[in-house]
């Protein structure tokens, strides 16, 4: 229902109730004072329902837990573009990096309720954080699902100055000087610290962990040769990989990846069992209404569904994933379970 439309329909209710008001107090069937109190209720019902109302009458944030340039960034903007069109109101991307992008999720948790406010959220601070270390909010109470975004393994890569051309020589060198190399994360909690954690775990090694704010800043000194590894998100890794200034060594699913299917993965490569995967989901503030929460839901499966976006998220190594708010809550609950006891298996700490 249009803005004006709304207003004319519940001024009209408004006249309706007066009248019976009226009526009521001349044949004396209700006390001044309750019917003061059913007059008050009735005209602040237009403002409740309003602030209900999708897609909001403003600009939409949506707010991304890493630096610009990274693959959460690169994602979130092919996707708000879409998404502005689609719902006929802009959608500005809001970089809010730190702590494994606890601070875009501790944000949203406190943000506005009316719709006006959505994040892409990811694995980290959704599901692993909180059993690493105290975060400002709970991934369940205080933020509201919406949808799936993207789901897609990370990509074990490296320079080629480190010397070395499979995993099988990864840890080899790594064994042979035991804390000298390093690998680089998103950030603590990140499924890019975890995955780096867990492989350190399977094959005996220790590689030192180095945390960044985002994909593209650990990037950057994997390619000045700062840090010696890094299990990069494949749109991050892709263009230095297929340019040879990186060197693909194993994915993290358990299946080869689509967009890169001569790569192996870490369990076909000696580390049976080893499954880890990495994505992005949609969010909104806790308290958000349900049928705003609907609403969004709607909008985003009908964006990651376009054409359009799934050409332009192939190009960065992306396959959206869109599901139902009910499926996104029961697949966070099953990762945060299993999250839960592989860190507390293997004593992985924040440190």
């Amino acid at each position: 229902m249009a803005t004006h439309g709304y207003w004319r329909y519940h001024s009209r209710i408004r006249i309706t109730i007066g009248i019976a008001i009226v009526i009521l107090l001349r044949k004396k069937m209700f006390s001044l004072k309750k019917l003061v109190k059913f007059a008050l209720v009735v005209m602040l019902l237009p403002a409740a329902v309003m602030a209900q109302e999708f897609p909001p009458k403003k600009t939409v944030t949506m707010v991304v837990g890493f630096a610009a340039g990274g693959s959460a960034d690169t994602a979130a903007r092919v996707i708000a573009k879409k998404l502005g069109e689609n719902i006929g109101q802009a959608v500005v991307v809001d970089n809010k990096p730190g702590a494994g992008g606890n601070i875009a999720h501790a944000a949203v948790a406190i943000g506005p309720t009316d719709g006006s406010m959505i994040l892409l959220g990811s694995i980290g601070p959704l599901t692993i954080a909180p059993h690493m270390m105290k975060v400002p909010y709970d991934p369940f109470k205080d933020l509201a699902p919406l949808t799936m975004g993207l789901m897609f393994p990370n990509i074990l890569v490296v320079p080629p100055s480190l010397g070395v051309k499979n995993l099988k020589e990864f840890v080899a060198l790594a064994k042979k000087e035991p804390g000298k190399l390093t690998f680089a994360s998103t950030g603590n909690g990140s499924a890019s610290h975890l995955q780096g954690e867990l492989f350190d775990n399977v094959a005996g090694i220790n590689v030192v962990h180095v945390p960044y704010k985002g994909g593209n800043p650990a990037m950057i000194d994997l390619l000045a040769g700062r840090v010696s590894a890094y299990f990069s998100s494949p749109s991050t890794a892709g263009p230095f990989i297929n340019e040879g200034k990186l060197i693909p060594l194993a994915v993290t699913s358990a299946k080869r990846s689509p967009f890169y299917p001569k790569v192996p993965t870490i369990a076909e490569s000696g580390y049976p069992g080893f499954d880890s995967t990495n994505w992005y989901a949609f969010m909104a503030p806790g308290k958000t209404p349900a049928p705003i929460l609907d609403g969004w839901n709607k909008a985003l499966v009908k964006t990651l569904k376009d054409k359009e976006v799934i050409s332009a998220l192939g190009e960065h190594n992306f396959s959206p994933a869109p599901m139902s708010r009910e499926d996104l809550a029961k697949f966070m609950a099953k990762e945060s379970s299993t999250w839960s006891k592989i860190i507390k298996e293997k004593n992985i700490t924040e440190d």
